[in-house]
């Protein structure tokens, strides 16, 4: 504990709470090398102990270093240096980056979180509006489970989830041609928990993920923090690129592949039959293990098969990642896996360290709400909403946008991904947007390293009607504007291979 004498925290004067000034002094002592890649942190009770401050100031700064992919965790273990001062350029906050990069004092986008004024037209966020909630219906199922259940509702459920839940999940998959024991359901506090648990569960430092080029930043940082080293393949129109695959497959043995088929986020593509095909081909070959993401698939308007890579599984080589957060109310935090038999130990033991059970109340409620049906009309009733907002948002992009602006349009889902002509960046569209009141998630959030692009996604979750007609056609001016000769934001062009 000698070398952690240097850590001087102000507890009288200082503005900044301890845990930041923890933080900083432990991430200067990695940067600086006086802590190397694989020293282990002191236990949390230890360290506090030592620096006389609470539980919470080490925790909070804990977390902090992992998420900057500083350190790592290894369950029953402890926690450990991820990585030597020579890789610090490497190492970045994505936060921290946002605010000192071009946005200046622009609404800060990081990680699906995004701080908005009241009158700002946000295609930024993928979350529905709040007036699409279903509270009535639920508050009805909650007073129910309360008279019934009483206090019981308020007590922890075991790990793996409430059990009537996972019944009910069962037969509610089996319509999507998933079929597995609700021993193979592991409930789970939101998608964002399920990816954070698996990479728990599973990842090393070291260990290699592949993900699809651009892919979801929240699994990006997570994986991340585990110390993971990340190999990205190029989108096609119809999915991964399958040449790509098998030859990052065989240099790399990765742990697994992390991968959105149905209405990706961000592009909002679908692969194709033949190629989901094709990719479980592949992982029976390599014994690949695929995490599959299931965003949006709810969401299907036009796309002839929605199938997913699990209903396809038959060697149990698919995690598969369903939440209720895009579609019901993304507050309750509410998802579930359905995990391999082989990798049910390691997840159940994941989620325990994590937080023990998601909430037992939610979990009965929405048990009750799947079995009286009210979930089947609240996914009409959205689909149609949505298809509404879908059919006026693809007439807005196609009859306004600038005939350079490249985009192919999804066939479900809430997202649509766009690229700017001639190599301009979508971070300076974006500023000179938010000056118009309007938000959108600029394309480097979605790629490796946050490097600047040309491309954007626009999402029509949280937008009315109005908004969308009047916020596309401003964007289409403000682009036009852009490309006079006299502005700034160009880019070099092609930087990402054209994945639309």
């Amino acid at each position: 504990m000698k070398i952690f004498n240097q850590i001087k925290l102000d507890k009288e004067s200082s503005s900044q709470h301890l845990y930041i000034q923890l933080y900083k002094a432990l991430k200067d002592m990695i940067l600086e090398g006086t802590l190397k890649k694989g020293d282990r942190l002191p236990p949390i009770r230890k360290l506090s102990d030592f620096l006389e401050v609470n539980n919470v100031t080490v925790v909070s700064a804990y977390r902090i270093l992992e998420e900057e992919g500083l350190v790592y965790k290894r369950i029953g273990s402890g926690t450990y240096v991820a990585a030597d001062s020579y890789e610090k350029e490497s190492i970045k906050n994505y936060s921290q980056e946002l605010m000192e990069d071009d946005y200046n004092q622009a609404p800060m986008i990081d990680q699906g979180h995004i701080q908005l004024e009241e009158d700002m037209i946000n295609f930024a966020s993928a979350t529905p509006s709040p007036n699409l909630f279903p509270v009535d219906d639920f508050k009805k199922v909650l007073n129910e489970v309360l008279d019934r259940d009483k206090g019981l509702a308020f007590g922890y459920q075991e790990s793996q989830g409430y059990y009537p839940l996972r019944v009910a999940l069962k037969e509610y998959i089996s319509i999507y041609d998933i079929h597995t024991e609700e021993n193979n359901i592991q409930i789970i506090s939101g998608a964002q928990q399920g990816i954070d648990i698996i990479a728990k569960g599973m990842l090393n430092y070291g260990d290699y993920v592949l993900i699809e080029s651009p892919s979801y930043t929240g699994a990006m940082a997570v994986f991340q923090s585990r110390g993971a080293k990340i190999i990205d393949i190029p989108l096609e129109d119809d999915g991964l690129n399958l040449e790509s695959l098998e030859k990052k497959i065989i240099t790399y043995q990765p742990k697994f592949l992390y991968i959105m088929p149905n209405f990706q986020n961000p592009t909002g593509i679908s692969y194709s039959l033949q190629k989901k095909s094709k990719i479980i081909k592949i992982a029976e070959k390599y014994n690949l293990l695929i995490v599959e993401d299931d965003y949006l698939s709810d969401l299907n308007f036009y796309a002839d098969d929605n199938k997913t890579l699990k209903s396809l599984d038959k060697n149990d080589l698919v995690i598969y990642i369903k939440s209720f957060s895009k579609i019901f109310m993304p507050g309750l935090r509410l998802g579930f896996l359905v995990v391999p038999k082989a990798l049910s130990e390691e997840v159940l033991m994941a989620k325990h360290a994590t937080d023990i059970s998601t909430s037992g109340l939610l979990q009965r409620a929405l048990q009750l709400y799947l079995q009286k049906g009210i979930w089947k009309q609240h996914i009409r009733y959205m689909e149609e909403q949505y298809r509404e907002r879908f059919e006026i948002m693809t007439k807005c992009i196609v009859e306004f946008m600038p005939e350079n602006v490249e985009y192919t349009l999804p066939k479900g889902g809430v997202n649509f991904w766009l690229k700017l002509p001639d190599g301009l960046s979508s971070k300076e569209l974006y500023e000179i947007a938010v000056k118009e009141n309007i938000v959108f998630a600029p394309g480097n959030l979605f790629f490796l390293n946050n490097k600047n692009t040309s491309y954007f996604r626009l999402s029509m979750a949280a937008v009315d009607n109005k908004e969308i007609e009047y916020g596309i056609k401003k964007l289409s001016s403000l682009i036009n504007n852009l490309l006079k000769p006299k502005n700034k934001g160009y880019i070099q062009p092609n930087q990402y291979t054209p994945i639309l």
